[in-house]
């Protein structure tokens, strides 16, 4: 688990209430009903929990101080759980008048239901997983916004055939496809696992486009890049349109993910 200043600060505190107490960690732990061991972690700063914030609270009457410094630590932990760059980009992602994204290994995350998002966001961690996926999911009131934006999502029938969470999520989750491809303001497309190489095998990305400019994103080994040099720009919609040209029309894209969801 990285290091986390807050989450540091709580166990500094945490280590200052006790011994102004006169406590040691097996006493404290006898009183809170833990082991000394977890004393010791929260102190250390490598994991703390709300439980024992509200605990350390009623305590030692600290009137909500160390549920506040959990809070704080657990915020801290989930904007460090983002890409660099994707704050900035989900920014911008709600005032778009036009978003076009290729996914090439992933259902992209705007088309996510919750328990293929927890299945990928829970993958690698134990805490924050909740309000991780609450985030992710909360995304998807932009295509619901008045007036919506033109939404082109254009996948990798591979992504369609990723185990991802199991079959009972993969169901989930084409099911939820299908239903987001009827909405009006939504094309989805697939590219056909049978062509072999094409364009979009570089790497998923997404274009947002406002009333005459444009900016690119793209992410890669966890880290992701906002473009908006015009050239850039223009290069990841030249991009775009070579993968679009690849891909199957509306109807036959929607007979690919009911034979995807029906072989499960």
């Amino acid at each position: 688990m990285s290091e986390n200043q807050a989450r540091i600060f709580f166990g500094t505190e945490l280590r200052r209430m006790r011994e102004k107490a006169g406590l040691t960690g097996r006493q404290l732990a006898d009183a809170l009903g833990c082991t000394p061991q977890w004393i010791s972690t929260m102190e250390s700063g490598r994991k703390v929990s709300e439980q024992s914030a509200h605990d350390l609270d009623t305590y030692f009457k600290t009137d909500g101080i160390f549920h506040r410094l959990w809070k704080l630590a657990n915020d801290v932990e989930l904007q460090t759980s983002l890409p660099p760059g994707f704050p900035e980009y989900a920014e911008r992602e709600n005032k778009a008048s036009s978003i076009r994204i290729f996914s090439a290994l992933l259902v992209n995350g705007l088309f996510q239901n919750e328990e293929y998002a927890r299945a990928i966001l829970g993958s690698d961690r134990v805490t924050g997983i909740d309000e991780l996926v609450e985030q992710r999911l909360a995304r998807q009131a932009v295509l619901l916004r008045d007036p919506p934006p033109f939404v082109c999502f254009t996948l990798d029938e591979t992504v369609l055939h990723r185990m991802v969470g199991g079959r009972g999520v993969m169901k989930g989750q084409l099911k939820f496809l299908l239903e987001l491809g009827e909405r009006r303001n939504i094309m989805l497309n697939v590219v056909p696992q049978q062509l072999g190489y094409h364009a979009g095998l570089g790497g998923s990305f997404t274009i947002l486009g406002f009333d005459g400019a444009a900016l690119a994103y793209s992410e890669s080994a966890g880290v992701g890049t906002l473009i908006e040099r015009p050239d850039k720009v223009t290069g990841f919609a030249l991009r775009w349109e070579m993968v679009r040209g690849n891909a199957l029309p509306l109807k036959e894209s929607q007979a690919v993910i009911r034979t995807a969801l029906e072989s499960l």
